[in-house]
């Protein structure tokens, strides 16, 4: 496994068995596996077989027997007998009709199913009642079941002709004997009002680390509800098996009926009429013959990573509803080798699976498993609820890290086994040994881009660029981090220029004004150099990339002077926001007047009062005791930002505004597509010099063939436009993306196709007023398309695109752009 595992595997407890039985239940006449078979004990104890027929049967006490039914089978009771822990379980079909439904001409499971549907609102918790609350008790574990796991010592003959001993499964068996890999519990509080959903989590417990991974709790891995039209399984969407439009969809078959909370229930297999079962769900629905509600939901999908989700309820008499009680998640290996993207990080598995390879020996990561269970208590339905900070999906209180051992042992459903009690033990130790939480806080933000190194984070960004104005531009920069102070911030940086032969700076104080919001209040002086007519969003952060593409042919640019007053806050519900006032001494560096009123400017001052918001409405929040993250970010969000002149005389010699929008949508399809749609607009009125108006982000360079032109690809500009080719004061701007599966073309090349489409419209007021520069406009429209084929190897991918429309170019080869792209995965 890669470093990043360590941090993937932060979760919680499972539940240790002392008695367990595991069987397959199949076809007497077939031998083929009947999936979803119902399986029982005398004590009530129910549980199912999964699609593959295997079942398992875990207890406290013995058992003695249990008995197996399958709807159009006899049912068969079975015995136990000592020592022996595996039964094989063959059913004899029965050609009796059924007689727990009979509806003429229609398959009695899709009449069940409809019925579902339409009573979905009636029987949906979150609709049926108007608040509630509930505590819950999490624990997630990743482990291994060590009577899985091979002890034996086998032997290696390396390619010396040596013999050398493989204890590598012997070792694992003897660790996870003791200990799992890592666990983490978790208690909540659940409140639910006016149609809104937030947990509070009262108490968390990581193993190894003192402080958790504010992140990883917010990780969704399956939906609260199981009434959404979508439903929600290791973040990722499926269409519900009770959507409305699901009988188009999924194939039903009804199974059995039992009985739950002393309530008749039918057993409903569902699973997706495609045949790539990765494309939809499959599982098994407990639906209440006299309400339709849903008692009980098994969620399964198997292929790379075998994942499963379990949702129980209980029936409350006085609501007449079905209320969650409890839930599981699994996670297992499927059938396939490839390296596994889990949480963030990556689980190798060793071996090949073509097929003119002999099948690998089973190595230790093949057992491990991520179990999580829930359970909840304390339910108090339509009593009054307050719930405070409503925009709010997720919050974590500030004593949640400091629980003591009566706190757990009030709130845990079961004592903790020696197993798990080692666990904690031997990773606390381990994470003080290898200093895991000053790792982890490395790792954290070497991601964003900035290197600790005492009480100053480095900043990678600034050590080393190039353009075709400064040519190689070298530097350092930084800011002060929690050990400095938690609420003064100064940041700053120095660069220089190889071949304008010039020096930059910056440096900008900030003070924290409140904690919860992210509320920052600063001043900050800039002297750089910028491109012309680019659109910057303040409030955009500005990720960490190894390379900056679209800079290397840039030779535009202007040089601003420029003093800032800013806050910047969280304070909106959903939002963040930068508001500004700054006033700057602008200087273009290239052969440009701007004339107004029979007077001519060559360098110019500006005064402005600028705000920049971003407001993600469909995201869900989470606020920790460090500040407010976005945990799951939903589509379509919007960024706006206006800017006006606010002073005359010496500090403005121009009276101007701008505005500007975008917005993203992005869609996830079943079968692992993904379509995108960004959208961009600005509108600049009064008096603007090229500098500070719209170029589009054109990432062409003028050369006579296709190869010189050959350059790295951006990531939303025109890869065909021209730099300084064209200029709008005003413009809309479009682009479509869609990429397909993966290809594979060998085991280790599985380039992403994708298709994009880009377009826009533009216009220039007072062209006139511009002298220097040879340009264009986009009245009549822009136009290209091409494909990405991206991470063809190691990241490196290559793109194509062709200009088309009215401003199309004389010569066929001019219209033809080829570019190399690069994907970086820093695998978190």
């Amino acid at each position: 496994m890669k470093y990043w595992y360590c941090i993937i595997i932060l979760f919680s407890l499972s539940i240790h068995a002392q008695f367990q039985l595991n069987g397959i239940v199949k076809d007497a006449a077939t031998a083929k596996v009947l999936p979803f078979a119902s399986i029982t004990t005398p004590s009530g104890k129910n549980t199912i077989a999964d699609v593959d027929g295997k079942f398992s049967i875990s207890s406290i006490a013995p058992i003695n027997e249990f008995s197996i039914s399958y709807i159009g089978y006899d049912k068969k009771r079975v015995l136990i007998e000592n020592g022996k822990s595996f039964y094989l379980v063959s059913l004899q079909q029965n050609t009796n009709d059924l007689q727990e439904v009979i509806i003429p001409r229609e398959n009695p499971a899709v009449a069940i199913i409809r019925k579902t549907i339409a009573l979905k609102e009636q029987n949906n918790p979150q609709k049926r009642v108007t608040a509630f609350e509930f505590k819950c008790y999490n624990s997630l574990v990743i482990t291994a079941n060590p009577d899985s796991i091979s002890a034996k010592i086998d032997t290696l003959i390396t390619s010396k002709n040596s013999i050398k001993a493989d204890s590598s499964n012997y070792k694992f068996k003897k660790m996870i004997q003791k200990q799992h890999l890592f666990q983490t519990e978790k208690v909540s509080l659940y409140q639910y009002k006016n149609n809104h959903l937030k947990e509070t989590i009262l108490g968390s417990k990581m193993a190894g680390l003192k402080q958790p991974i504010y992140e990883i709790l917010g990780f969704k891995l399956q939906s609260f509800s199981i009434y959404d039209s979508n439903y929600e399984l290791f973040e990722t969407k499926y269409n519900s098996p009770i959507a409305n439009d699901a009988i188009k969809e999924y194939k039903y078959q009804l199974l059995d009926s039992t009985a739950i909370d002393g309530r008749n229930v039918y057993l409903i297999h569902f699973k997706n009429k495609k045949k790539n079962k990765s494309q939809g769900l499959e599982g098994v629905l407990y639906i209440d013959q006299n309400t339709y509600g849903i008692a009980k939901a098994i969620m399964r999908i198997k292929g790379v990573l075998d994942i499963s989700g379990t949702h129980d309820f209980n029936f409350l008499p006085q609501e007449k509803v079905w209320f969650p009680s409890s839930k599981s998640f699994k996670i297992v290996k499927g059938n396939n080798d490839d390296d596994l993207k889990l949480l963030g990080g990556t689980i190798e598995f060793e071996g090949d699976t073509e097929k003119d390879f002999k099948p690998r020996k089973k190595g230790a990561s093949d057992y491990i498993y991520l179990f999580s269970k829930s359970a909840n208590f304390e339910i108090q339905l339509n009593q009054p609820v307050e719930l405070k900070k409503g925009a709010i999906a997720l919050e974590i209180s500030k004593d949640a890290i400091n629980r003591t051992d009566e706190f757990w042992n009030t709130y845990r459903k079961d004592s903790l086994d020696i197993r798990s009690k080692r666990t904690y033990t031997v990773l606390d130790s381990i994470a003080i040994k290898n200093q895991l939480e000053r790792k982890i806080t490395i790792g954290r933000r070497l991601i964003n881009g900035f290197l600790p190194t005492g009480a100053f984070d480095l900043d990678l960004r600034k050590l080393f660029s190039f353009n075709n104005y400064e040519g190689f531009r070298i530097g350092l920069g930084g800011v002060t981090n929690d050990r400095f102070s938690k609420r003064l911030k100064i940041d700053g940086y120095t660069a220089y220029g190889t071949k304008d032969g010039n020096f930059k700076y910056h440096l900008g104080v900030g003070t924290l004004l409140s904690e919860p919001t992210n509320s920052w209040i600063g001043v900050s002086y800039t002297d750089d150099v910028r491109e012309i007519a680019s659109t910057v969003y303040a409030i955009d952060k500005q990720g960490f990339k190894i390379y900056d593409p679209r800079p290397l042919n840039i030779s535009t640019f202007y040089n601003s002077k420029s003093w800032k007053a800013f806050v910047e806050t969280k304070f909106i519900p959903k939002t963040e926001s930068i508001w500004e006032i700054a006033t700057a001494k602008v200087e273009p560096k290239f052969n440009y007047a701007y004339l107004l009123n029979g007077k001519t400017y060559t360098n110019f001052a500006m005064t402005t009062a600028m705000v920049s918001l971003k407001w993600s409405p469909f995201s869900d929040y989470m606020q920790t005791p460090n500040g407010r993250v976005e945990v799951e970010k939903r589509f379509p969000n919007f960024t706006f930002q206006f800017t006006k002149s606010i002073a005359d005389g010496e500090l403005n010699d121009f009276s101007f505004g701008k505005i500007d929008l975008k917005t993203e949508l992005e869609r996830k399809h079943l079968n692992r597509q993904k379509t995108s749609v960004f959208i961009q607009s600005g509108y600049a009125f009064g008096e603007l010099p090229l500098t500070h108006l719209y170029s589009i982000s054109p990432n062409n360079i003028t050369r006579e063939t296709i190869i010189q032109r050959v350059t790295f690809a951006g990531k939303n500009s025109f890869e065909t436009m021209f730099y300084n080719e064209f200029f709008s004061s005003e413009y809309v701007y479009f682009q479509l993306k869609h990429g397909f599966q993966r290809i594979t073309l060998f085991k280790k090349v599985k380039p992403s196709f994708v298709f994009v489409t880009r377009m826009a419209w533009g216009n220039l007021h007072h062209a006139e007023r511009h002298i220097g520069l040879d340009f264009k406009t986009l009245n009549q429209g822009y136009f290209e398309s091409g494909i990405e084929l991206n991470q063809i190897y190691k990241g490196i991918g290559l793109v194509g695109f062709y200009r088309y429309g009215p401003n199309g170019l004389a010569k066929f080869e001019d219209n033809i752009a080829i570019k190399i792209s690069y994907v970086l995965n820093l695998g978190f």
